[in-house]
């Protein structure tokens, strides 16, 4: 008998809202959180905007000096996870620290102290870079960070799979606690990328849109769509086994039942143009949850508004929802919140949690023409009122990494 997962807590930083009830509010009333960039000056630069999170204080989260040791992405790690564990209701002081873990990863980790310390030991030397570049730089602080902050013993992990982070990061907590190893885990991702160096990787890649009205440049499935928008912030959830969640009292807010990954093995940056490596991570997704193609509501798309992304995923989802594809709302967060890279697995897992709670599917903001071979319902104009009983979560990394997570309705 498999062990059954629950989510019990939730949070975010994101740039339409630095809390839960935030971003659902700016969810639900259409709001871009695109703009120009603000955290460096961009002039000499083909792309000039970006989601950045507004009005973010760590030290509503952490004393002082507990801020100046910790990058952006580990705060915003931080705090995202202790909306989470405020909503859970654990309480750690009743809890085995060795059977709590944590599973937030970051794609990237901290571009900023990269850019610092290259500048510092080029002007003045490798006696002046900060001690403390290493370990305030390297990605898997964002979880070792939580897990001292909250006193966390047990399996503390950092998933990097480029775009498809938060999602691998709570599909591996979901097997840890499914196979014993923990009764609760922090799972998600965090981000915090827009810098000079960031955005002129990216951009050299030609994957960033240059486009500078934010209304037209993150546009999903639009035949004008012509890259992503790099945004940032957090995704953290609770999950626990039904066990821990019952016998604790928890308010439960949705069960994750499937979870798939696979790697297209075809390309370091374009997925597989037949969809197949994302339609697999689908199919096994919705075996492991043991129900069919045409159980699924919705599909939370990667859809990052590159030309063969958009492509490539319709193809998938019809490939592994067949006819069904065509009944299920699509949509993409991204048209709203831009690309959160290693977090955008973990704030479109709430999304879908969200949809589930409130019966409700936001459209693809944004998409007026659908391209070429985007033939299916991507919820434009209007949201829609509908029960969702169960919502697919999609990731696609650079590496042919793909994540799928199931998420369902929960009942006794």
């Amino acid at each position: 008998m498999k062990t059954r997962v629950v989510v019990t807590g939730l949070g975010v930083i994101t740039p339409i809202g630095n809390d839960v009830d935030s971003f659902w509010n700016g969810i639900k009333n259409k709001e871009v959180g695109i703009g120009p960039i603000t955290c460096f000056d961009a002039a000499d630069f083909k792309c000039r905007l970006a989601a950045e999170v507004k009005d973010f204080d760590p030290k509503a989260y952490m004393d002082n000096k507990t801020a100046r040791r910790m990058e952006r992405f580990s705060q915003f790690a931080v705090a995202a996870a202790s909306q989470a564990l405020a909503q859970s209701g654990l309480n750690m002081e009743q809890e085995d620290p060795f059977r709590v873990g944590v599973s937030i990863g970051s794609g990237i980790g901290s571009l900023q102290e990269i850019e610092r310390g290259c500048k510092k030991l080029e002007e003045k030397g490798p006696s002046r870079v900060n001690p403390l570049m290493v370990p305030i730089m390297i990605s898997n602080m964002a979880a070792g960070n939580v897990a001292i902050q909250y006193g966390m013993k047990g399996k503390c992990i950092n998933v990097v799979t480029a775009c498809a982070t938060g999602t691998h990061s709570i599909g591996e907590a979901m097997r840890s606690i499914q196979y014993g190893e923990a009764d609760v885990m922090l799972a998600g991702g965090t981000e915090a990328a827009i810098t000079p160096i960031g955005i002129a990787g990216f951009s050299a890649l030609t994957a960033l849109c240059t486009n500078e009205d934010p209304k037209r440049a993150s546009i999903p499935f639009d035949k004008d769509r012509s890259g992503f928008v790099m945004g940032e912030g957090a995704g953290v959830v609770v999950l626990e086994s039904l066990e821990h969640a019952k016998a604790r009292g928890a308010k439960i807010l949705a069960e994750v039942v499937g979870y798939g990954a696979t790697c297209d093995a075809y390309h370091i940056t374009s997925p597989a143009e037949d969809g197949s490596g994302a339609a697999r991570a689908m199919t096994d997704a919705i075996k492991d949850a043991g129900i069919t193609p045409e159980d699924i509501d919705y599909v939370n798309a990667h859809g990052t508004s590159t030309h063969h992304n958009d492509l490539f995923e319709t193809k998938a989802i019809k490939l592994a929802l067949g006819d069904h594809a065509y009944d299920v709302k699509v949509s993409s967060t991204k048209s709203m919140i831009g690309h959160l890279i290693g977090a955008a697995g973990g704030v479109e897992f709430i999304t879908c949690v969200k949809s589930i709670k409130e019966g409700y599917v936001h459209p693809t903001v944004g998409l007026e023409n659908p391209g070429e071979g985007c033939d299916l319902d991507y919820v434009q104009g209007e949201g829609v009122n509908m029960e969702v009983n169960y919502a697919i979560s999609n990731s696609l990394g650079f590496g042919g990494h793909n994540a799928s997570l199931l998420v369902k309705r929960f009942c006794e």
